[in-house]
């Protein structure tokens, strides 16, 4: 068995989550199968894309599921931009779409001098930069650190979402993607 799944859901960017976890030395597998994510010792939902197109695969493919019943039982997730915005209960995208319901809030349109959001920002309170690239931004009681303001990152149960690349972040990407791989 792989140490993680990296959820397929048409979309993302599995192939540069992989590479990094490959860089960290853990084997990983993208699937959007059921009994894959439900077993796996870690789960990464991964970002870009469209939240309707897929939320839409995640519900057709039996993911969605699999990631609730995931989630109920503390087995942990880890959501990266898109797949963090994902967890919530909705996001305005796309004319609105409903989430996984992992934790509450919502997804937003980012109301900022430039949309998207791309480049390095720091994350407070962590005092470091990571890549940003983003339009939507979470509004969540569940937040523990932001970026200029917005939400950065999101912690509820078993579940972690970053709206960051950590992939895409250099060192202190992988040093995060690391911390959290090795809580499990």
């Amino acid at each position: 068995m792989s140490d993680v799944v990296v959820v397929d859901y048409g979309a993302g960017n599995t192939h540069s989550v992989r590479a990094a976890l490959e860089h960290l030395g853990r084997t990983s597998v993208v699937s959007s199968q059921p009994e894959l994510i439900l077993n796996a010792p870690w789960v990464i939902l991964p970002g870009v894309g469209s939240a309707k197109s897929a939320m839409e695969h995640l519900e057709e493919t039996g993911a969605a599921s699999a990631l609730r019943e995931r989630f109920a039982a503390s087995h942990p997730i880890l959501g990266i931009c898109l797949g963090m915005q994902l967890a919530l209960q909705a996001s305005e995208e796309d004319g609105g779409v409903k989430g996984l319901g992992l934790l509450a809030g919502v997804v937003i349109r980012l109301d900022a001098p430039r949309v998207p959001r791309l480049g390095w920002a720091i994350v407070d309170p962590w005092d470091e930069a990571y890549y940003f690239a983003h339009s939507f931004v979470a509004e969540s009681p569940h937040r523990v650190a932001t970026s200029e303001g917005w939400t950065a990152v999101v912690e509820h149960g078993a579940f972690i979402g970053v709206q960051f690349h950590p992939e895409k972040s250099d060192a202190a990407g992988l040093n995060f993607l690391d911390r959290c791989l090795s809580r499990a």
